[in-house]
Formats: C-alpha cells, structure tokens, sequence
C-alpha cells in the first residue's frame, strides 16, 4: 500500500455572508427602540453620519436637484481675521465684566429667582425629584427616622438591601454553597455577616417588619399574611389557622376541607377568606421602580374610503445623510493620511443608510400583504380574523419565510382595530362544522369572551367550553382548550369559582 499526493479541481456554490449582509439581517429583526439606539451609537462612532433637521429637510426639498447635489463647505478664515482672533483672546482680562453683566440684565436675560415668591407660589417638594423612590429608599427614609443604635441600624440595613422586589426577604444564594444551606434561614446569614447574634438580629427583624408597607421583610407567605393580620387586628383563630396551616387548600378554594380540619362551618370559613382576601400578597410592588413600557407602532394602517393605506411611522428616526465636509475631502483630495480611514467610514454609513431603508422597505411590503389577507379583520374585528402561514406572505411578496419571519418579530401595527404586533397575524388554522377553517387567535377570543360571560358562581368547565364552541360551529380537543386558556392567563374553574 502506497501513499501519495494528487490535486483535484472541484466547483461548488457556497452563500458567504459578508458584514454587509449581516447588518441587514441584523436591522430587519430589531425593534424600534433597538434601531433607535443603534442609529445612536453609530452616529457617535462614525464622524461621516450626520443627522439631518427639520429645516435641513426643508430646504432640501425646496432646492433644485442641482442644488441638492452641491456641498457647500465654511471658507477658510483669513489671515488678518485669525489676527483679530488671537488679538481679542489676549484682550479678554480687559472685558468689564460688571458692565457686561449689567447690560445683559437691561435685555431681560435675567435667570428666573424664587427669592420673591411666597411659599404658596413655590413648586413642591415631590415636583423637584430627579427619580422615583423605590422600596429600599422608602424603608431607609424610615429607618433614620427611628432611633437604633448604630448596630441595629447595621443589621436593618443588611435586611432592607436583601428585599426582593416584592419585598420578602432572601438572601441569594452563595457559590458552592448546597441548596439545603441556600433554603435555610436568610437571618442566619445577616448576622455572621454582621457579627450578632441570631436573637440580636431577630429582634432588629421585627423593627423593620413595622415598618411601611406592612409585611415587608417576611420571608414567606404565610409569615407576610400574619404580620398583617396582626396589624390590622384580624388575627382571628380561624384567618391564623387557615394562614398557618390551609394556605394550600386556599389557593385551590378548597373551602370543604378547610371547615373540616378546623371543625367549623363553611360559611365561617367564607368570612376568615374575606378578611385574608384583603390582604397584600407582595407588599413591595407598590413601590416598585418599573415603569410602563409604552408601545410605538412601526406602521399604521389607515382607512380611506374603501380601502386601507399603509404608511411607515418615521417619527423618532433619525434622518440619516453622509457628511458634505468628507465627502469634499475626498473629492478634492484634502484627505491626506486620513483618507483610507475616511473612505472605511464612508462605506460603513452608506451601507447603514441602505440597510435601514431595506428594512423599511420590507416591513411596508410585508405589511401590505397583510392587509390583502387580513381584510375581512380590519373590517369586522378578531372573529374574522383567518388563518395565515408565513410562507402565504413569503410566496405573495417575492421573499424568503425566514426574512418574513424577522421583520414580523417584535413589530407593531396600528390598525383600526388596535394596536398589534404583526406575529399577530399569523395564525394556525382550526377546522369548522361546516368544512371551512377558523384562525386559533379567533378562537381563543371566543374562549375569552365564554369566560367572560360566564357566571361567577357557577364557571364553565373546559369540557363545558368544549360543547360551548361545538355549538358555535368550531371543532376543538379539550386539552387545546386548556391550553389556549393557559395562554389567556385564564386560571382553571375550581380557581374561578367566586364564593362571595
């Protein structure tokens, strides 16, 4: 057996994906807000992206095409002018300054002074915060107020800085540590941590566990659901007994079993629920720092008479334009050094310009597919809406399913019927009675509205939904019933089910 050496010729076809090509396919599946920080960032990085104004935009559009392509550049200042310059920054000690300031005051450039106004007249306190407080600066604001000794204040403030947003107190688990030690109690820590005792540290718990909102600091539940029973002076043998011990069978409105164990009638345990039912399960959301996150639209769908407009929503993205100033650099070759820099970052923001506008660009075709599908939708609401696949969209614009399938991801459309993000419209099909299809985003809007119309007292069963949709002409398993109210968020008829 011999080895030896042979060269072959072979031709094959092979996608390579240049960095320009993945930008685009970077752009298509960002959302808005991402698209509007990376404008952002490459505006700051790049010195040939300007961004244009209002007025600019203006003038451009008044200009001739000509004229739209000069670049007009600031001429050089002159020699005697930079004289006149360098003379004037020598001679600035010279400026009187009370003059100045004087002659600035008589123009009514005076800064606007509190010192006339009444008390009355002034803005708030609240008015002048620059944030929101959140649950530790509510309870530290408390804690100086009250008097603990300096170690005191140091344990209160390890256990005020471990509060999950909710407000129950744990400590996150340590690297290496077993998860028996990471479930035990989470004072034991604070006071090695602070070098007391656990008695010490108990003690300086239960101060902080008074403080504003009750329950803060509890490290479960059942000890949150006390601490405010106590406090409202409900602690009651049957609201303690059912916090202590049936908070299992509570959740589940096992209201039999709890009057069994504690030997006494079910309407007695209906009244200990009321009570329990007004307390707060996460007494740290209240002062929660989140704020809401407001949807802008990408798109808008308008309707004119007969038929529907597609317009892109530009508002909030930057006019993009590469600068006069290099690009007259290099045309007249004042470059120099810089030049093989200049023309990299000359070709970066063209090809960023270029990428946004195909991205707006798909995002409005695809758009207007869907309307051409959707129609019946847009005109009568989400029980017409009809079962649609990506590859009907693909197929009707020209492109491929997985480009339809990135510029549907996290965008929105207004539509005449609300607000949605465009995944919105993509819907498996579910079959009717009568041999045509039901898209599944219409079906869970009847489950939705089933559920809705139900009685309180007596809540419909997934097998009751079930024969419910049968009679509307709709074909459907019981398990996909339950997992389309599973979707909802629609909790199951035994939690449903409303005792008062």
């Amino acid at each position: 057996m011999s080895l030896e050496l042979k060269q072959h010729l072979k031709m094959t076809q092979q996608l390579v994906m240049t960095p320009q090509l993945q930008q685009a396919i970077k752009l298509l599946q960002l959302s808005r807000m991402e698209l509007v920080d990376l404008i952002r960032t490459e505006i700051n990085e790049n010195p040939l992206l300007e961004e244009t104004g209002e007025e600019e935009e203006g003038r451009a559009e008044a200009a001739s095409p000509a004229e739209a392509k000069l670049e007009t550049l600031e001429p050089e200042p002159k020699a005697a002018e930079k004289a006149e310059e360098v003379k004037g920054e020598e001679g600035a000690n010279e400026i009187d300054w009370d003059q100045y300031l004087e002659h600035y005051q008589l123009q009514g450039h005076t800064a606007p002074s509190n010192r006339n106004l009444s008390d009355e007249e002034l803005p708030g306190y609240e008015a002048s915060l620059t944030r929101k407080g959140d649950l530790v600066d509510h309870l530290t604001w408390q804690l100086r107020l009250s008097k603990l000794a300096p170690e005191e204040e140091t344990v209160a403030m390890l256990i005020i800085g471990n509060l999950d947003p909710d407000g129950y107190f744990k400590m996150p688990p340590v690297d290496g540590e077993p998860e028996e030690a990471a479930t035990r109690d989470p004072l034991v820590r604070v006071a090695f941590e602070a070098g007391v005792g656990v008695e010490f540290a108990e003690g300086v718990l239960k101060k902080v566990q008074a403080l504003d909102p009750v329950g803060v600091a509890a490290r479960d539940l059942r000890e949150c659901l006390l601490l405010q029973a106590r406090h409202r002076n409900a602690d009651i043998p049957e609201v303690v007994a059912i916090i202590e011990r049936h908070l299992r069978h509570l959740e589940s409105k096992n209201y039999a079993a709890i009057a069994k164990d504690l030997k006494i009638s079910v309407e007695e345990v209906v009244r200990a629920v009321k009570i329990i039912s007004a307390f707060e399960p996460k007494p740290g959301r209240a002062h929660s720092s989140e704020e809401a996150q407001y949807i802008t639209p990408d798109v808008y769908i308008h309707k004119v008479g007969d038929r529907y407009v597609t317009v892109l929503n530009d508002d909030g993205l930057s006019k993009l334009r590469i600068s006069g100033m290099y690009r007259a650099a290099l045309r007249n070759g004042k470059a120099g050094a810089a030049k093989e820099y200049i023309q990299d970052k000359l070709r970066s923001a063209v090809w960023l310009i270029r990428s946004i506008h195909q991205r707006q660009r798909t995002i409005f075709k695809v758009t207007e597919s869907i309307v051409k599908f959707q129609r019946d939708f847009l005109d009568k609401g989400i029980a017409h809406l009809k079962p649609l696949i990506l590859r009907d969209v693909a197929e009707d614009i020209g492109m491929h399913e997985s480009t339809v399938s990135r510029v549907t991801t996290n965008k929105y459309v207004h539509t005449p019927q609300g607000i949605y993000e465009l995944k919105f419209f993509f819907n498996s099909a579910i079959a009717r009675t009568g041999g045509d299809e039901i898209a599944s985003e219409a079906v869970k809007n009847h489950i939705r509205q089933i559920v809705a119309g139900e009685e309180p007292k007596h809540p419909h069963s997934d097998q009751r939904i079930v024969e419910i949709l049968r009679g509307q002409g709709i074909e459907i398993a019981r398990r996909t019933v339950a997992k389309y109210r599973e979707v909802l968020g629609i909790l199951p008829s035994s939690k449903r089910k409303k005792y008062f």
